[in-house]
């Protein structure tokens, strides 16, 4: 590919994942202005989140095989249409369960970007080239978590939260122009498979019994999801717990987005000089010294107060940004013909745990600030205990006269 192409290719695929993370974090900041307009508890808006992080995993499973049989274009175009429509759905409801029928539509839709996208990548590129071109997909999807409440909290400014929708129907519609007029169809009518349910069926069984897909999937899905319980926990710990208004959410954000750009930059720069697995240890350790930080700082502090209660997040995401992509591609490089159903069972199994993070885990802790804590260092230790598992089978597994890894997969034995 040109430099150009790869530029052009970078955008539209950052674009495409970012409006998944924007459908979620632009509400955060009307979070009581619908509870007001609805008469809902917390917990009642909590669902517009848990919601659209359900339907989002059940359809995760369908975006990459459609891909793979379709063909990649037409796949996001249509997820792109019916993203925009549920958006338009969303800010046009007079009441809550309407609106949570049209987040349901949305989270139907919105994983098609970052699902297919992920298998966009591999289709054009391999080896390093690869993993750059993943994290700097990173370095802009990374941006979307952090702008899209403040984003929230203008529009609440210019008027009332349907603007929020519209604002998504209108970025669903610019995606839509773009990926018409630019993203090439990067798997050709020869290499697709039928689209087969039984077959279909038998190919996730497979790929979910293969151990070492559960292993790399559980180390990334636990690893962000430490991240994740901040984010959904974002309105109770931003406006209850430290006191910050509607447009404040900068204060969590700012620095997680700090940590993930430079994270996903550092990680494409370090393809091809460093052991893939070598980076996934530094990733996990930069996760457990924030989480540990963390920790110390809600159990020593009198009050939790910005930036302090803060700043542990970068140096989190940070982390997460340095082990995604490796163990991403790790994961695509096992399924080379079936890369599409490979990035949908990977982003169900993370989609999952989000959604339980989302409608179970962050209604119980985020009503204290250690609490979130101690779930944020849980998570961590889980991912990274998987990880070190992983990475001892791996060992036992190389054959002794094996020459060392390179590239963007983690072969059996590579060393942390």
């Amino acid at each position: 590919m040109s430099a150009r192409s790869t530029r052009t290719l970078t955008l539209l695929l950052a674009g495409l994942a970012m409006f998944g993370p924007f459908s979620i974090d632009t509400i955060f900041p009307a979070f009581p202005q619908m509870a007001a307009q609805f008469g809902a508890d917390k917990v009642a808006i909590q669902q517009t989140i848990s919601v659209y992080l359900i339907s989002y995993a059940l359809m995760s499973v369908v975006h990459g095989p459609l891909s793979d049989a379709l063909g990649r274009r037409r796949v996001i175009l249509a997820g792109l249409v019916v993203f925009t429509l549920a958006s338009a759905g969303c800010a046009l409801s007079r009441d809550l369960p309407t609106l949570l029928a049209f987040r349901a539509l949305q989270g139907l839709s919105a994983g098609v970007g970052l699902i297919v996208g992920r298998a966009v990548i591999r289709d054009v590129l391999q080896g390093d080239d690869a993993q750059r071109l993943m994290s700097q997909v990173s370095v802009i999807f990374g941006i979307a978590p952090a702008i899209a409440p403040i984003i929230g909290g203008w529009m609440l400014g210019a008027g009332r939260w349907p603007l929020i929708f519209w604002f998504l129907a209108a970025f669903g519609l610019m995606l839509l122009a773009s990926v018409g007029r630019w993203l090439p169809e990067t798997h050709p009518p020869e290499l697709r498979l039928p689209l087969q349910p039984r077959r279909l069926l038998r190919d996730y069984a497979a790929i979910g019994a293969n151990p070492r897909f559960q292993r790399l999937a559980a180390a990334g899905a636990l690893n962000f999801a430490g991240m994740f319980l901040y984010i959904a926990s974002a309105p109770a710990f931003l406006m209850d717990l430290l006191g910050l208004g509607e447009r404040e959410f900068a204060w969590l954000f700012i620095p997680t987005i700090g940590g993930m750009t430079l994270g996903a930059f550092l990680s494409g720069r370090l393809a091809g000089r460093w052991p893939p697995g070598r980076q996934v240890g530094a990733g996990f350790a930069c996760s457990a010294t924030a989480a540990a930080l963390n920790v110390a700082y809600n159990v020593l502090a009198p009050a939790i107060a910005v930036p302090w209660a803060v700043l542990p997040m970068s140096l989190f995401a940070f982390g997460v940004a340095l082990v995604f992509p490796v163990l991403t591609l790790a994961i695509l490089d096992m399924y080379p013909r079936q890369r599409g159903a490979a990035s949908s069972l990977q982003a169900f199994f993370q989609l999952v745990l989000n959604s339980l993070v989302a409608g179970l885990l962050s209604p119980l802790l985020s009503h204290h600030g250690l609490h979130l804590a101690l779930g944020m260092a849980a998570f961590v230790a889980g991912g990274w205990a998987i990880w070190r598992w992983e990475s001892s089978v791996a060992r036992r597994a190389r054959p002794p006269a094996s020459p060392p890894p390179s590239g963007p997969m983690i072969e059996p034995g590579e060393q942390l």
